[in-house]
């Protein structure tokens, strides 16, 4: 079992997005079209249980790595999305260390952690490369945790402290929203708050990731420190290019 994770902890950025549709055919195409990883989303996007599984099965056959932001911290929930096959799990709204741990622990198998153990499902071939698969587990999985609060980036040093906590993820729309700074991208406490998290990020050799607002901003990102990169959702990409079409035709 190969680690996918290889090139983001060696430092070199990796880009993505989020499939927010539910569709297999948005994976299939997305998954071909160039991003390092895919994110299914459960917290926000029109995805069942169901639909998770076909859509990682789906990314199975495109060069892209599958993963899944869950709607909740929950244990269980983890350990089904884990089970499923999924290669990294994004944790919204962590606000301190002790949540942190706690969805590291989700990820780990007993003695680093409390994630359920099942060997006859498909994240080892239904059983066929359990060993291997648990064995390599730590390596293999890589956990987001998202920091879109006051709170959290007040908390971001102890957060980045935390063992296994791989990718600090910056959530901008719910950070500034906490923040009283509505999509206020360029606010000097914002900008802060980005280096902030940049910072402990790199004293503890994490991960820093963002959804920038538009592809074209990803260099202004990269020069700031971030390395896991991601931009829009397949929904916003159908509706860009649906409507310059369509503005296309009717100036015809």
């Amino acid at each position: 079992m190969t680690n996918s994770w290889t090139k983001l902890r060696k430092g070199d950025p990796m880009y993505g997005c989020f499939i927010s549709t539910g569709s297999t055919a948005s994976v299939e195409v997305l998954g071909g079209a160039g991003f390092d990883f895919l994110v299914i989303d459960l917290e926000h996007g029109m995805s069942s249980e169901r639909d998770m599984l076909s859509q990682l099965q789906a990314m199975e056959h495109t060069p892209a790595i599958g993963c899944v932001r869950v709607e909740s911290h929950e244990r269980i929930r983890v350990g089904r999305v884990l089970d499923f096959g999924a290669q990294g799990v994004m944790f919204p709204r962590v606000d301190n260390a002790e949540q942190a741990r706690a969805c590291v622990a989700a990820m780990r198998y007993p003695p680093d952690g409390d994630r359920g153990v099942a060997v006859l499902v498909r994240a080892s071939r239904y059983g066929a490369q359990f060993a291997e698969y648990r064995e390599k587990s730590r390596e293999t999985l890589l956990t987001m945790v998202q920091i879109e609060t006051a709170e959290a980036v007040k908390n971001v040093d102890e957060i980045a402290t935390v063992d296994g906590a791989d990718v600090l993820f910056v959530g901008p729309m719910d950070l500034t929203t906490s923040m009283g700074i509505f999509r206020q991208y360029d606010h000097p406490e914002f900008l802060k708050a980005l280096e902030k998290a940049v910072a402990a990020a790199r004293r503890n050799k994490r991960a820093a990731g963002i959804l920038v607002p538009a592809a074209a901003d990803t260099r202004r990102y990269l020069d700031l420190g971030f390395t896991f990169l991601m931009c829009g959702t397949d929904i916003a990409f159908l509706q860009t290019a649906g409507r310059g079409v369509a503005e296309t035709m009717r100036k015809s």
